[in-house]
């Protein structure tokens, strides 16, 4: 693999930003949905969830 990718000129190399700034992000959705769901929980009528299920 390392001889096939030597054929190439142009090189990149990934640092441990990427991951980091990846890791940020994820865990920021993460968290926006998480908040979202029990914020949509702890507002909605108990009778009704107990109805739905």
């Amino acid at each position: 693999m390392t001889k096939w990718l030597d054929n190439f000129a142009d090189r990149v190399s990934i640092g441990p930003t990427v991951f980091v700034l990846g890791f940020i992000i994820a865990f920021g959705i993460a968290i926006l949905t998480i908040s979202y769901h029990t914020m949509r929980a702890a507002m909605r009528n108990p009778v009704h969830a107990l109805r739905d299920n």
